[in-house]
């Protein structure tokens, strides 16, 4: 990944394309595709496959608790992160009296849940100022009736990222809030410190490197009580099967109870494999590899005819930059046509970097970007 031998050999199809849409689709190295071959070979076992199945999902949780700093046990897997989500809005029985606080930089998988009709408790919106998410506007938003706060680590929308150890700690002295935190655009891509975040939720298809069908969630031992989901199912209950199954149904505790049904096999071999992978290579590696790209690519910007939406604050920026312009969907079939992939959407256009980029990419989206400003006029 970190070497041209080792992304030449890895990700085969980057040497026909300058990719920077990992924010989107991540790009599965190999090892991935060996091990969806492994799930279809056991899986050709019939029942007797299982086995191997289920030693895979411990494995997968293994890893996923070694990223999120928690054990296997506070750990589970469910189909994405707007399932864990939604599980999560069931679990906390929110009342009218009660208070969430979402923000205008977040991805509607963590804000939406809150927003539904059947969602009776108030919600707040923490509000952006220049593309940035101010503590101080925060601190004026919490009280003694929030129940939730739900923020992603590093937005989707611009890359900026919250310093999360100073959110938790305002959280804890103005309310007795929980503090869910969604880390999709952040596991795989740079260090982790989510010590205090009372829920963890990630989507498996982007910097992790590994398919769809995945959200990762992690609940801390001491706070199973709070988010324990009522659903029906099987895989979540204490006992499915027993003499009482037609008359009551205990949902297991915690992280447990978030993967109602039979585990999605193909996505948990796939999320076992990308996090090997991740880890074999360090993430702290790809990020003393990657942050040059983001920071040389952020400082070319500055310079250009483009509205600007990531902050330019060096401490607040992980692996995405943004940047509105009104010929923005112009630009990027100008992109497009040279094979430099970047995501467009309503005016905006997004860039991301990952430890597979090199500077190279990070000159030539900037070089043709400037073809294309110059094209568009």
């Amino acid at each position: 990944m970190l070497t041209n031998e080792t992304r030449n050999h890895d990700f085969p199809t980057l040497s026909e394309m300058t990719y920077l849409n990992t924010a989107a689709e991540g790009i599965p190295p190999r090892a991935v595709a060996e091990a969806i071959q492994r799930y279809i070979d056991d899986k050709q076992q019939g029942m007797d496959g299982r086995e191997a199945h289920f030693a895979q999902w411990e494995a997968a949780k293994t890893l996923v608790g070694q990223f999120y700093g928690l054990s296997a046990a506070e750990v589970s897997i469910c189909s994405c992160s707007s399932e864990a989500f939604n599980l999560a809005a069931l679990a906390l029985r929110l009342r009218e009296e009660d208070e969430v606080v979402i923000n205008d930089l977040d991805f509607p998988a963590g804000a939406t849940p809150w927003l539904q009709a059947g969602s009776t408790a108030e919600v707040k919106i923490w509000k952006n100022r220049e593309g940035a998410l101010r503590l101080e506007d925060l601190k004026g938003l919490i009280g003694a009736k929030t129940r939730l706060v739900t923020v992603s680590l590093v937005s989707f929308f611009n890359g900026f990222m919250l310093q999360l150890p100073e959110v938790i700690a305002a959280v804890r002295k103005h309310s007795p809030a929980l503090v869910a935190v969604d880390v999709t655009q952040a596991l795989g891509r740079i260090p982790l410190d989510l010590a205090g975040a009372d829920l963890i939720v990630s989507s498996t298809h982007k910097w992790i490197l590994a398919t769809h069908g995945g959200g990762l969630v992690g609940v801390p031992a001491h706070r199973e009580d709070q988010w324990t989901v009522p659903a029906g199912g099987w895989f979540n209950l204490d006992d499915a099967f027993g003499p009482a199954r037609f008359e009551r149904a205990v949902s297991r505790a915690g992280a447990a109870s978030f993967t109602v049904g039979m585990p999605n096999f193909p996505a948990v071999y796939a999320i076992r494999a990308a996090l090997d992978y991740i880890q074999s290579v360090g993430v702290e590696a790809i990020d003393r590899a990657a942050r040059p790209l983001v920071l040389a690519c952020l400082e070319e910007l500055t310079t250009l005819p483009v509205d600007l939406l990531t902050p330019n604050e060096p401490d607040h920026v992980a692996g995405i930059l943004a940047f509105r312009h009104p010929h923005a969907e112009a630009i990027h079939q100008c992109l497009q046509s040279k094979q430099i992939h970047v995501m467009s959407h309503a005016g905006r256009l997004r860039v991301a970097f990952h430890g597979y980029n090199t500077m190279a990419d990070v000159e030539r989206f900037v070089g043709e970007l400037r073809v294309a400003l110059r094209v568009v006029g």
